[in-house]
């Protein structure tokens, strides 16, 4: 039987599925704000962004095809069953009632509400905003409303017009000149390696371990079965969905490091993106802007909220999808109200914690046929990265919990210790020793085995 050969126009639909899933409007706010850190020093620090925010996700693609997991708990499994349901609860957590989905509804709030009303109103403002946007996610995901075809198809598109004539604006008439914009302390030595791990904010590489499966079986249903024709399709389709996101990023990190030469840093990218809309396009861009990213952001919600209950049932099946749902939307709604300040200080610790986690287990994904999926290889690499990963956590901290004695003293002992810890990239050996120290054992048992037999 022959298989069915895939089309241009079909690589277009999934590169655009794609694009989907690693975009969403909450990532609108993180390059701005980075463009605003960084200023001067933009383009560095585009490089790393674009590497941990577009690349890294692309490669957690490739590494479900490769591995034919059917989900998170499947890729990381060779790491053992209690690993595997424990990163997986972790991963969901974190993009359900955690961070990613209380985000979903404290991003358009800030961008388009925040700005007009006063500081006492805005807490008022946010409980109410945020109960009426988690009671419409709950009301629409539980009847699995087909809304988000609708929005997919025409309001998106609609809202990436609305950017790029905000772009357009920006480029005919620029607010300054990046070359000459201030750079903060962090960015003005380290501006890679802080772009690099402000891009750990957009979770996509967590989105991706979450959602790929739904972008693998929507290749397989194309007529593809063969793993390296999947393969290779994802990283063609991929390739073009984040080029588009890899403009857009660019883009909006230009529009941060100008933005210096009207507004002062903002505590985060929301305030400033609403900042610029209502520079180059007044009321009417406040307008727009306030309900796009509230309509771009309930879709998102809504894929978070359906991919969280329905794992945690799958896991669980004695809850109903329906009661997680309902617990995910309620927890979400308490954590948004404490403002997207203080969401984006909390996720950073877990953050720090996860990503070298995921990245690991995306690259032995990816590599596995070299090793069989030696389970040995994933449980080293994992086990040694566990441990300054740990110690990145304990550093990101809020204030108030770094500076105990007992946190200090670990930031002091990795300091001292472990290489590159300071910039935020200790992991990396530990990882690169232990896949090393992993493939060795699996010879030295192969060798033992031949020997033996």
């Amino acid at each position: 039987m022959t298989e069915t050969k895939i089309t241009g126009r079909q690589i277009i639909v999934i590169a655009s599925l794609i694009f989907g899933v690693l975009f969403g409007a909450g990532n609108l706010i993180f390059p701005v704000h980075l463009g605003q850190l960084a200023g001067a020093h933009w383009l560095g620090a585009s490089s790393g962004f674009l590497i941990s925010g577009v690349l890294l996700p692309l490669m957690a693609l490739l590494a479900i095809s490769i591995t034919r997991s059917n989900d998170i708990y499947d890729l990381a499994r060779p790491n053992g069953h209690y690993y595997a349901l424990i990163f997986l609860i972790l991963v969901q957590a974190t993009l359900g009632p955690l961070f990613a989905m209380p985000r979903t509804a404290t991003v358009p709030y800030t961008i388009g509400f925040a700005p007009h009303i006063s500081a006492s109103g805005n807490v008022v403002g946010l409980l109410i905003y945020t109960g009426i946007f988690f009671v419409i996610v709950f009301g629409l995901t539980v009847t699995e409303a087909k809304i988000t075809d609708l929005i997919g198809k025409i309001l998106n598109p609609v809202f990436l017009v609305l950017l790029f004539i905000i772009f357009f604006l920006a480029f005919i008439s620029p607010m300054g000149r990046t070359q000459t914009t201030p750079v903060t302390a962090e960015y003005s030595i380290h501006a890679f390696s802080s772009g690099f791990l402000q891009g750990y904010n957009t979770m996509d590489i967590l989105g991706c371990l979450a959602f790929g499966v739904a972008i693998i079986s929507a290749i397989k249903e194309l007529g593809i079965e063969d793993t390296k024709k999947i393969s290779w399709t994802t990283a063609k389709s991929g390739t073009i969905g984040i080029m588009g996101i890899a403009v857009i990023y660019i883009c909006l990190i230009w529009l941060g490091a100008t933005s210096l030469y009207q507004f002062k840093v903002a505590d985060n990218g929301g305030t400033t993106l609403a900042q610029i809309a209502h520079y180059y396009m007044g009321f009417v861009g406040d307008a727009l802007l306030a309900t796009l990213t509230s309509v771009t952001c309930l879709t998102t919600a809504m894929g978070l909220a359906a991919a969280f209950s329905e794992d945690l049932h799958r896991l669980f099946p004695r809850v109903s999808y329906k009661k997680f749902l309902l617990f995910n939307c309620l927890f979400s709604f308490l954590v948004a109200n404490l403002g997207l300040d203080k969401i984006i200080a909390w996720s950073a610790p877990v953050l720090v914690f996860l990503y070298p986690l995921a990245i690991t287990l995306t690259i032995l994904g990816i590599t596995s046929p070299l090793f069989k999926t030696d389970p040995i290889v994933y449980r080293v690499t994992t086990g040694l990265t566990f441990i300054p990963a740990v110690f990145d956590l304990v550093n990101n901290l809020p204030v108030g919990l770094q500076k105990t004695s007992f946190a200090q003293a670990m930031i002091s002992f990795a300091h001292q210790y472990f290489p590159l810890f300071s910039l935020g990239f200790s992991w990396i050996p530990f990882a690169v020793a232990g896949f090393i120290i992993g493939i060795g054992i699996r010879l030295v048992r192969k060798q033992q085995g031949k020997l033996e037999s």
